[in-house]
């Protein structure tokens, strides 16, 4: 996969109904600052009425930026994905406008059962995929399971850059809402998410964590952010541009762990203390690894920073 579409560089991805006509300047001009990835909606944050206006809106886009790309490339653009109501509207997309300029889809409600149809549309295509897993399935272990056994051996694992945890269409599934004042590990999507990583990111899949809907409750959205990083999730959905830079500080790399893993991949010992804590490379090796991969992207934390995280870790365990 291309280094542009490693899972690290998906950081706080933003989400934008296609009826908004702002989008090119957020792609083109660098509007939002600190925005790494932007998925353009035409399902759940568009009404079925406005389904006419977001798909014009999104054609005149799609022709701006394919002309854009063509004259002076995508490097300095967010990644671009676009997600579709349904495999239905994916197959017209395809056929009737120019996706040469965007990244990928974000497949939304993906179950095995939808694997077929999306992969007939997407297989003769260079567009990446993110399933997003937000249905009654997910609950389900064994399903679960399955599915992580089906994608591992299909031809799409390849362009599959992360799965999204699609925390509110779960929460709908149980007849649930956040609480306002609890982070979203605290009810049952903490068994959700603690599930999925084990099927999933032992498998090698990269997980992303659901959004934060309390836009300004930001002591709840950094209590969670701790922990959607002690989950090793790779980036987070946001609705809201003042979620971004909290995001991104989340996901900067501490400078202890960023020492233990240099130490650890390049260390000949078995076992060996750093820093209070024991190492261990036969089994750190992928953490170290991955830590170093997420600190070429956001950096290493300063010490002030260090200390937010500290004060929210304890917040957090108490």
């Amino acid at each position: 996969m291309d280094k542009r579409l490693s899972p690290w560089r998906l950081g706080a991805t933003l989400y934008m109904p296609a009826t908004r006509t702002d989008i090119a300047d957020a792609i083109l001009n660098n509007k939002i600052s600190g925005l790494r990835s932007l998925v353009i909606c035409l399902e759940d944050a568009v009404s079925e009425i406005d389904i006419p206006t977001a798909l014009r809106n999104l054609r005149d886009l799609l022709m701006q930026l394919a002309q854009a790309k063509a004259a002076q490339g995508n490097e300095s653009w967010p990644l671009v994905f676009i997600r579709p109501r349904d495999p239905a509207m994916g197959a017209t997309l395809i056929q009737e406008m120019d996706v040469s300029a965007i990244d990928g889809f974000v497949l939304p409600k993906f179950t095995r059962a939808s694997l077929p149809p999306w992969w007939e549309i997407l297989g003769s295509t260079d567009l990446c995929m993110m399933p997003t897993l937000e249905t009654e399935e997910v609950f389900d272990v064994v399903q679960m399971r399955e599915l992580a056994t089906t994608l591992v051996a299909h031809p799409c694992h390849s362009r599959i850059i992360a799965l999204r945890i699609g925390g509110n269409d779960l929460m709908n599934v149980i007849s649930l809402r956040r609480s306002r004042h609890l982070t979203l590990y605290d009810g049952p999507m903490g068994y959700a998410i603690k599930m999925l990583v084990a099927v999933f990111a032992s498998r090698d899949f990269a997980l992303t964590a659901p959004v934060c809907e309390h836009i300004d409750d930001h002591q709840i959205m950094d209590r969670e952010l701790a922990l959607d990083m002690a989950h090793g999730l790779v980036g987070k959905t946001a609705i809201h541009p003042n979620q971004i830079g909290k995001i991104e500080s989340a996901l900067m790399v501490s400078p202890t762990d960023h020492a233990d893993a240099l130490r650890i991949l390049n260390s000949t010992q078995a076992v060996f203390k750093s820093q209070g804590a024991m190492c261990e490379p036969a089994t750190h090796r992928r953490w170290a690894s991955s830590i170093l991969a997420r600190a070429q992207v956001y950096g290493i934390a300063t010490e002030q920073t260090q200390d937010s995280i500290r004060l929210i870790t304890a917040t957090v365990k108490n």
